[in-house]
């Protein structure tokens, strides 16, 4: 996506347009995430998690030509973000229910954090090698970086054996399984309080990305170079916070490291929007991602543990959904940076994301309490809220 924003941001100097590119990669989840959570239960996991990085293939390789041709104008990097999105809402709950089949509940904490880790290693590693290919060799030959990650992700994936599940696929209609797993949500303290921050978090905090590219080029004066160590720099904590997770150990308060992460992430984007200096905003940026790597590792793993086998893969499309307001904060916060400026956005964003975020996990205490309990109490009251719809409906 650095590719994008660095198109954009030197086609059109827009902060508005330039968030649009967050919008049209993070849409899909909003529009699709439930959807991608039904296939997760309905079809092979290994399979579905192929299938959008054949399209992203595709999709690059296109876009490769048109930037080669010098066709490209600055719009056609919405559509590319756009297919992304797509296969982002179909992969990531069958990307997470796959890690407890292969791992089992005991060690599901673990591997969410080693998932983790990944993730945020291209976070880091990605806008860092596309700041320097841009600044050396242009993005056009830059780019073609990204068709070759694309053709070797889905040759790992072809070599992958499909895991067995210990439960039935569900063979009912679709929009039944959407309602089912909105209802077992609901009826889900824990999930509950998980998918609201989520909301929060994708609606108040991570639209700051979007104006990293902005900032690094008006306030900070770097070029490309510098602008993608800024990008990669959250991702850099991140992986640091999540390989403390992972070697950590066995943990009771999942809930309570989820908050406060969350809570330390949106400090730090507060003090990124006020700085002017960029070793400074690194450092800060790097402190940021050491904060959501609390969130991020422990989001999907709550749902994991929390939810029956059955309805894992729609909670977490459910997940995904709540993922999918983050292209309405990309919106917001481009409104309002181009009126104001990005810092301000970015100030006021995090300001209401504090007190909100802070109000969720005080009310909501059962996302504080000892994550042991979750299995049985929190499964039983959303199964019998789910019987009870299954039930009035049938009726």
């Amino acid at each position: 996506m650095t590719f994008m924003f660095w198109i954009v941001l030197d086609m059109t100097d827009s902060p508005f347009l330039v968030a649009l590119v967050g919008f049209f990669g993070m849409i899909p989840l909003l529009l699709f995430g439930t959807i991608g959570g039904v296939l997760a239960d309905r079809v092979d996991r290994r399979k579905l998690l192929i299938v959008p990085q054949v399209v992203n293939l595709v999709t690059a390789l296109i876009m490769l030509t048109m930037l080669i041709s010098g066709r490209v104008e600055f719009w056609h990097t919405y559509i590319v973000v756009l297919m992304s999105g797509l296969g982002w809402a179909v992969d990531m709950p069958s990307r997470r229910s796959i890690v407890h089949d292969i791992i089992g509940r005991g060690g599901v904490t673990n591997g969410m954090a080693l998932d983790s880790v990944g993730m945020h290693g291209s976070r880091m590693m990605g806008p860092a090698l596309a700041g320097v290919l841009i600044g050396v060799v242009g993005v056009d030959f830059g780019y073609s970086v990204i068709v070759a990650l694309y053709i070797l992700s889905i040759g790992f994936m072809l070599i992958l054996e499909s895991p067995r599940r210990s439960t039935p696929v569900s063979s009912t209609g679709i929009f039944r399984n959407l309602a089912a797993g909105f209802v077992y949500v609901s009826g889900n303290r824990v999930i509950l309080a998980t998918v609201i921050v989520t909301v929060l978090m994708n609606l108040l905090l991570f639209p700051y990305m979007q104006m990293v590219p902005v900032i690094a080029k008006e306030t900070l004066k770097v070029g490309p170079e510098l602008m993608g160590v800024l990008l990669g720099a959250d991702g850099f904590g991140a992986i640091i916070g999540s390989i403390s997770i992972a070697t950590a150990g066995n943990t009771q308060h999942h809930g309570r490291i989820y908050l406060c992460g969350s809570l330390i992430g949106l400090v730090m984007v507060m003090l990124f929007a006020a700085s002017q200096w960029f070793g400074v905003s690194l450092a800060i940026l790097v402190l940021l991602g050491l904060g959501t790597a609390g969130f991020g590792t422990m989001q999907s793993t709550i749902v994991v543990i929390a939810a029956s086998e059955d309805m894992r893969g729609r909670a977490l499309g459910v997940i995904s959904l709540a993922i999918g307001a983050g292209p309405l904060g990309a919106l917001m916060i481009g409104g309002l940076a181009e009126i104001s400026s990005p810092s301000t956005a970015i100030l006021v964003f995090a300001s209401i994301g504090l007190i909100t975020v802070g109000a969720t996990g005080f009310v909501m205490r059962e996302l504080r309490g000892d994550s042991g309990l979750w299995t049985e109490e929190a499964r039983s009251q959303a199964s019998g809220n789910l019987r009870g719809q299954e039930q009035a409906t049938t009726g």
